[in-house]
């Protein structure tokens, strides 16, 4: 096809000399975008998407076409090093322990959002139970505490964890946010989802959040974290909307409650509700965290801690419970990271997403100008497209030559022994 486009049909000399120009930027372009090229894996391995499914809980509906993967930013959000994939510390500082094995993990200030090391912290993978963090994050600024939800049939049926809401009782929003937070219960995810507007506007309204948080990695399909088509996060962006939650004085608070009690069964004693967060329970100045797992996503873990006046939090991703439990190795990452004192951060966490490049915001400047003004004047549409897809071939091409450089780099400067399994 791009070789009739390629065919002049016009007589006028300088329209068929910028018509050859552009063909051969195409001719150029081209083959970095298919053949071999195209099989060609990117600097990191779940840059784009997560590794794939082990299961079908990610299959669309018929006919419902598979959702694209979140568009990687330009530039990495919260400093050039996080965009390597391997493991990042400041100059000189001690290697954390090696029985952190997760595949991805962020090490960070909750109070001056320094990063202070980090594996692979923009890989996309799978949050399960820690988007919860969002969903809660969501239902803070849509509802309020004292708002009433009666809980349905369909909220007690939901599939996997539950804190055992009883169809017909009514719980204040408070109430439902803690047996979300402390139990994981995917029935608290859903009666809050239906109280904010039904599920799709509330995954909507999660993805909002998180876009303007700066989460640029995260696509929630759940409010519970069920596997769903294009679920993606980061651990970077977990750690981003998990400080955000922790300025909610109501968040905070639950997080750190070990138990709590909401209301029975009809004519039935009160439900008693256990923090399941291992670390609340067993790590001297523990904060609070949130735990997931699904076949999907494997563990994942969110925990944060202070000590002499110093908050951390430690987020982990893809982990497995060798050699130790997850919450084990994300105990030795927070004592690495109070022993770490005043090392050089090797990122920050950003409060807002970050403003889109000079060259992007030109783009869109652009594109916003009147037909009459293209280059091309009056030669017509077919061709004004070739050219913006040659545009965005190149610039797709700048990006991953860019990423894969930024990698390189910090692969180098890194020690030999850093990839440790």
């Amino acid at each position: 096809m791009a070789s009739l486009l390629c065919v002049p049909s016009c007589d006028h000399s300088s329209v068929v000399r910028a018509r050859i120009a552009l063909c051969a930027l195409v001719a150029t372009a081209l083959p970095l975008t298919g053949g071999a090229a195209a099989a060609q894996p990117p600097a990191c391995p779940n840059a784009v998407a997560p590794p794939p499914p082990v299961d079908t809980s990610e299959v669309p509906p018929p006919g419902v076409p598979a959702p694209p993967p979140v568009p990687v930013p330009e530039t990495p959000v919260g400093g050039d090093r996080l965009a390597d994939c391997g493991l990042i510390t400041a100059p000189g500082a001690p290697l954390p322990p090696a029985e952190v094995t997760a595949a991805s993990w962020v090490l960070a200030d909750l109070d001056t959002g320094e990063v202070l090391a980090a594996r692979d912290p923009h890989a996309r993978h799978r949050p399960a139970s820690t988007i919860k963090v969002l969903t809660a994050l969501t239902a803070l600024r849509e509802l309020r505490l004292n708002d009433t939800i009666v809980a349905t049939k369909e909220d007690a049926n939901q599939e996997g964890s539950r804190v055992g809401l009883s169809p017909g009782v009514t719980y204040t929003v408070q109430q439902v946010l803690t047996g979300l937070l402390l139990q994981s219960g995917n029935d608290a995810a859903h009666a809050l989802a239906m109280r904010m507007g039904g599920m799709e506007a509330t995954v909507q309204k999660m993805n909002a959040l998180a876009k303007e948080l700066g989460a640029l990695d995260t696509r929630a399909a759940t409010p519970s974290g069920l596997d769903g088509p294009g679920m993606s996060t980061s651990a970077y962006d977990l750690a981003v909307i998990f400080r955000a939650a922790m300025r909610e004085p109501a968040f905070a608070a639950i997080v750190a409650t070990r138990n709590a009690t909401l209301p029975g069964a009809p004519g039935g004693p009160p439900l008693e509700v256990w923090n399941d967060n291992q670390m609340l329970r067993h790590y001297p100045g523990g904060l609070g965290g949130k735990t997931g797992f699904t076949d999907d996503a494997r563990h994942t873990y969110i925990a944060a801690a202070e000590r002499n006046g110093r908050r951390l939090v430690a987020v982990l991703m893809r982990g497995e419970n060798k050699p130790e439990r997850l919450s084990a190795q994300t105990m030795r990452l927070l004592d690495h990271g109070f022993a770490l004192g005043g090392a050089e951060p090797v990122g920050e966490l950003v409060t807002t997403s970050p403003r889109p490049p000079a060259a992007e915001a030109q783009a869109q400047d652009n594109a916003a100008q009147p037909q009459a003004s293209s280059l091309f004047g009056t030669v017509g549409g077919p061709l004004s497209l070739l050219a913006a897809a040659a545009v965005a071939v190149a610039a797709a091409v700048g990006v991953r030559q860019r990423r894969a450089r930024l990698a390189a780099a910090a692969r180098r400067n890194r020690p030999e022994d850093a990839d440790h399994p």
